[in-house]
């Protein structure tokens, strides 16, 4: 059975244009190598309570949904006490996570030269990156060893990509290559000159009446360098249901007398 697949990106420096998001371009990607697609996507700033109406709804949800950002352990870090809320769960000390920080401090003295002292009092704060939701699973991180955590199949990774992209892929590979090419998704497209969309727009609907599973699309321009003023116009969806929707498409759009350009296959 497909499953949808949706992005939630957490922090004001998203929002506020400080900084731009690479994420979902890069989930896009990854998901596409495995011959998977984003259903959604959701901004958040780091607003607690917005944060945890974001992943209720996730939660909820039934997808497969990753999380990037928030679950550090700074004061505008919120995402790890707002997964326990929207689950209804504590927050508890990861064992395995505690280990792996205890690890990566250990670590970092001995690239300082310096004597690990895991009681001093920034090194216990430290900890509380592997304070999680009571049901979660680590995520193991790669890049520093702090790990994320899965909640089912909500997963939650830091917002730096050097650390969150790895992690990513992991979970794909790890727990969901049955799904990989199920029901390859591919979409045909044609530019459309002269037409409205609103002529168009009932054989779009018939196009996705009679064909299940299938999307119509419809992508206008008014200043293309190349085609000027036209429609880019397609059909997506498992590939194995797309060649009869596109005919139907392109019959459709003769018997408007369209002029058509260019196809294009993706």
């Amino acid at each position: 059975m497909s499953r949808n697949f949706g992005l939630i990106v957490v922090g004001d420096e998203i929002l506020s244009g400080k900084r731009l998001d690479k994420h979902m371009p890069k989930v896009i990607e990854l998901l596409a190598a495995r011959g998977l697609s984003l259903a959604w996507a959701e901004y958040v700033g780091d607003v607690p309570e917005r944060i945890t109406a974001a992943l209720a709804r996730a939660f909820a949800s039934g997808d497969i949904v990753f999380s990037t950002g928030g679950i550090g352990a700074t004061p505008d870090d919120h995402t790890r006490q707002c997964a326990a809320a929207a689950l209804g769960v504590p927050l508890v000390l990861h064992p395995e996570a505690e280990q792996l920080i205890r690890e990566r401090m250990q670590d970092t003295a001995r690239e300082q030269g310096t004597v690990y002292e895991p009681e001093r009092p920034d090194n216990i704060h430290r900890l509380n990156m592997g304070v999680f939701p009571a049901t979660a699973e680590i995520i193991r991180n790669p890049y520093n060893k702090i790990p994320g955590f899965s909640v089912g199949d909500v997963h939650f990774v830091p917002g730096f990509p050097v650390m969150a992209w790895p992690m990513i892929e992991s979970v794909l590979d790890e727990r969901y290559a049955p799904l990989f090419a199920q029901g390859q998704a591919a979409e045909k497209s044609v530019i459309v000159f002269g037409a409205m969309e609103a002529t168009l727009t009932p054989l779009m609907l018939a196009i996705e009446a009679t064909h299940a599973g299938v999307k119509v699309f419809s992508l206008p321009s008014v200043d293309h360098p190349e085609y000027g003023r036209h429609i880019e116009l397609g059909v997506k969806g498992e590939s194995v249901r797309l060649e009869a929707a596109y005919r139907q498409l392109i019959d459709g759009l003769h018997a408007f007398d369209a002029r058509l350009g260019p196809e294009m296959v993706r």
